[in-house]
Formats: structure tokens, sequence, C-alpha cells
């Protein structure tokens, strides 16, 4: 028998093509491409017609899989000092609000793009695009997040991704790896479809109601008492433990309404628990300020609550399902003028607590918000198919990468 120094360890993945059986060559990022910068474009200088372009922040909110199939965004500014992009280039945001988020890979597989300022670009020389972005949001996830640097705000700077290592396989099985993850990517895409589209018809019948209702003008601080929450992050959260809502959560895993809480922590709590009826605000965000009026009412009692946000006891005489319909469909615009910042956009309670607001009676209140809890019943079904097809891609992009 061979000794183990003698046997040659190939570099493959764990789950492959059985067409396919070379080995997987290691490569610098900056071996393979050349990497350069966006210049920048404000989603102030969005128009309406123009020529296409792409914003950092978009790859957080627009698009939502690897592959850029169509650019949404357009601008009409001068662009004789911008940034366009080749066939095949790959996209990451210099900037965002975790280490962990920041590596958010996207390629386009056109050229002629203007790419906004905030943008690494990263133009390979012979490799797809789409695979390379494929193994960047999944195996170098990690790497690429332990070169960001910041608290609040993290950058990624070119520099840096250059020593990324990246493996790749022949183009052809790079290319069938692609058309496997991309299928999955359309029923993603499709899924997301299906919520949005229950999300417009909730929006419609509240918009609706509310047209049609009486209503009264009143003060936030009239709909209930402020509370502070507990510093809570994803560091604290565990496997087992008391139940927990963590600032990021608003966004990301609830929506107006929380039921069935997720997520668990072993920390004591140093603050507030919640009460059913209680009223969760995010506290900021690097977004927009539209993105941050974003609150959930809680249907549980006794929750640890963590992070940057913001709670109110809602009175009694108010519902507050109907009331996170309410801020989220209704009053958006209304509370965001409150908002202050740009790069970190803040909201307290004390910027809003002398805001006007006008609301129907209670009975009003209870009537929609049972019929919105439905539509919202429905909506959770869905998202939970969505992260059924979202851990299967995660599966495939641990096992079919190294």
């Amino acid at each position: 028998m061979a000794d183990n120094k003698d046997k040659k360890v190939l570099n493959v993945p764990a789950l492959r093509f059985p067409e396919f059986t070379g080995e997987w060559k290691e490569e610098r990022l900056d071996e393979i491409a050349e990497l350069s910068k966006g210049v920048g474009i404000s989603k102030e200088q969005l128009s309406e017609d123009g020529e296409p372009c792409i914003l950092y922040g978009e790859l957080y909110t627009k698009y939502k899989s690897e592959i850029i199939n169509e650019v949404i965004s357009k601008t009409n500014i001068e662009a004789s000092k911008l940034k366009r992009s080749k066939k095949n280039d790959v996209i990451i945001p210099c900037s965002g609000e975790t280490a962990i988020d920041i590596a958010v890979a996207r390629c386009i597989p056109f050229g002629d793009i203007l790419l906004g300022g905030d943008l690494n670009v990263i133009s390979l020389h012979k490799d797809n695009s789409a695979f390379i972005a494929y193994q960047l949001n999944g195996k170098r996830k990690t790497d690429i997040a332990k070169l960001a640097q910041g608290v609040s705000v993290v950058h990624l700077y070119g520099e840096n991704l250059k020593t990324i290592k990246t493996y790749n396989p022949c183009l052809q099985e790079q290319q069938k790896i692609v058309r496997l993850l991309s299928i999955l990517d359309e029923r993603i895409s499709t899924q997301n479809k299906i919520i949005e589209d229950l999300r417009l018809l909730r929006d419609a019948i509240m918009v609706e109601h509310y047209r049609k209702c009486n209503k009264s003008e009143l003060y936030i601080y009239d709909i209930g008492e402020p509370f502070n929450v507990m510093n809570l992050s994803k560091d604290d959260l565990t496997k087992d433990g008391s139940p927990c809502i963590i600032y990021g959560e608003l966004f990301t895993t609830y929506g107006c309404v929380i039921e069935n809480v997720v997520s668990h922590t072993t920390e004591s709590p140093n603050s507030t628990l919640s009460t059913k009826g209680d009223l969760l605000f995010p506290a900021s965000t690097t977004v927009d300020a539209l993105s941050l009026i974003a609150p959930s009412s809680i249907n549980e009692d006794g929750i640890i609550l963590g992070g940057d946000m913001f709670g109110i006891h809602v009175n009694e005489q108010y519902n507050s399902n109907y009331l996170s319909y309410y801020f989220n469909i209704i009053g958006k615009k209304n509370l965001a003028k409150y908002a202050k910042g740009s790069t970190i956009i803040h909201l307290h309670y004390a910027d809003i607590q002398k805001a006007k607001i006008t609301l129907p009676n209670k009975n009003e209140q209870e009537t929609v918000a049972n019929l919105l809890l439905k539509v919202e019943h429905k909506l959770n079904i869905e998202q939970k198919m969505l992260i059924n097809y979202l851990n299967t891609k995660n599966f495939l992009l641990r096992q079919m990468f190294i």
C-alpha cells in the first residue's frame, strides 16, 4: 500500500458532473482578471431615458441572482468619463452594512453598461463570469468578508480583492455548472414574483380601504409608549435559548406581522421583553430613508428584543397589526422625511413622536387587519418555499465549488 504522503490530492469539488475529471486550478483573482472601480453616479442622476447603468446599492435591492439579464436603471448624464462594463465582467460593491453581506457578486453578460461609484469591477480574461460570481458568493464569501474594513459601514477595496484565491475547472465544466444553477435561479425568480404579487395585493387592499374609511388625525405619541431594546447582534444568536428578534431580521426574515420567532439567544435580557401588540421599528440603514420605514408588529409575549431598533407599546384603542400595515404601505413618505443622515440613515422615536398621522377607528382597523393577515399567511407560505429553494442553491454552491 502506498504511503499517504505519496497520494496526490486533487483540487475537485464534492459534487461534480461525471463527464468531468480534471483537476481544478488554483488562481488568484488578479491572475484571471483585471480589477478596476466604477465612477460615481448618484440616485438623483437616474432618469427614465438615457444609457443603462448600475449603482452599487442595486446589487442589494434589485439584482437578486448572480446573472444580471436586464439592466433596470438609466441615466442621461455626460458619460465620457464614466466606467463602462465589458462583456463578461463581474461586479462587487465597495461598501455595505456588514462584512459578510458585502460579498455580493453579480456578472454582466453584455458590455457598455455604465458602472457607478462604489463598485469593484472584475474584468475576466477567459473564465465564465457567472461561474466566478457563483463562486465568489459561495465558497469565497467568507474570504471576501475577512478583507472588508470598517464598523458602521464596511468597505472593500480592489487592492485587497486581488489576493482572493479562486478554483477553476475547464470552461466547459464552468458553463455546465452555470446552466444548472441558472435554472434554479429562474425558479427562485418566479417565486419572488409570486411573493411580489401577493404584496401588491395586500397593499392594494390596504390603500383602497384607507381611501374610503373615515379617519381622525393624531400624533404618533398618542398611539403608545416608547421603549428601548438591549444590545443584541448576530453573534449572540444560538441554536437554543430564549426566543429573540434582532434588527436585521426586520428587513430579511419578517414582514409586517411577526407571529413565529425563528431566532434564539442565551443572553439574559437587560431591557424590556415584548408584549403582544408591540410595534418594532428599525433605527438605521445604508439603503434609503423609505426602506427604513419597515416596522413589524409582534404577536407574541416575552420575546427578547435587541439591536438597532426601537419599540412602541401600543395602546388598547389601536390595532398594532393595522399600524404596521399603515406605516409600511401608507405612511412611508410621511415618516421618511424625519430620517437623518446620508451614508447611514437614522430614525429614532424622538424624531417621529410629533409626526401627525390619520387613522380610522379600532373597529375599522381590526376589519382590514384581519383581511390582510390572511394574505400575510399566504405570503409566509410562499416565503418558506423561497427559503427552501435558496437553501438548495446554497447547498449546491457549497458542494459544487472547492
